[in-house]
């Protein structure tokens, strides 16, 4: 499903705050977009509606401009340009947005917490890497479902949202290992999505490339696919 146009220009217009640009930086441009932060921690390249920007220091902006956008988007090609100066790490995401309510429910017997405790004890029933890559209880809000109405329920899922520049809710959502696959991680993420759009914002969902589970979802709660972004840490 396409995304309504006034949608796609608030995207624009906090991406382009994001990076640290114009307002209409992204909605205008026509070429290109490089973004010089010299002593950046990373670089960075970003296709939106058509866009491009990439992000980084001076000599990594230098590198990057004789090289196609198909390439810049590979992590590879960002390691090999920042091999010396350390490149290492994140990798390549294809970014999501919502405009369209999902529908929302809840399973019987269960209920809905946003108590930031909740959250956290979900994080401890996780993996440590898939704890941290969610970020839940550090979400501006989070829901989690939990298998009951009392206190002592244990956590199912969760799904929450971090406000950028006022604009966009960037998504996040977790599931304990046990109970992935069983349609928890749907439901209270919609109810994410929901209370995000219910508040005038744009959810937006970023979904590693090689997570079939994380892009399934997506597809699944109506976000259409807009671009990428492809990432590598500096130094050691």
């Amino acid at each position: 499903m396409d995304l309504e146009p006034g949608t796609q220009e608030i995207v624009l217009l906090a991406w382009s705050r994001q990076l640290g640009l114009r307002d209409d930086a992204l909605s205008a441009a026509k070429n290109r977009v490089y973004v010089v932060k010299d002593g950046a921690a990373a670089i960075s390249f970003v296709r939106l509606f058509g866009r491009e920007v990439f992000s980084g220091p001076r000599w990594a902006v230098d590198s990057a401009a004789g090289v196609c956008a198909d390439d810049l988007a590979r992590h590879a090609t960002l390691v090999q340009l920042s091999r010396e100066h350390g490149g290492h790490g994140l990798g390549e995401a294809s970014l999501y947005f919502s405009d369209e309510l999902p529908n929302a429910e809840v399973h019987d017997g269960a209920s809905v917490s946003t108590d930031v405790g909740t959250a956290q004890t979900l994080e401890t029933l996780c993996p440590p890497d898939d704890a941290a890559d969610a970020g839940l209880s550090l979400c501006d809000r989070h829901w989690v479902l939990v298998d009951g109405h009392e206190k002592t329920s244990t956590p199912l899922a969760g799904a929450g949202y971090s406000i950028w520049e006022g604009f966009l809710a960037h998504m996040a959502v977790i599931a304990s290992p046990p109970n992935r696959g069983r349609g928890h991680s749907r439901n209270i993420t919609s109810i994410a999505v929901e209370e995000a759009l219910a508040s005038g914002l744009v959810p937006q969902w970023r979904a590693r490339n090689g997570n079939a589970a994380s892009h399934a979802l997506a597809r699944r709660l109506g976000f259409t696919p807009a671009g990428s972004q492809t990432s590598v840490l500096l130094g050691s």
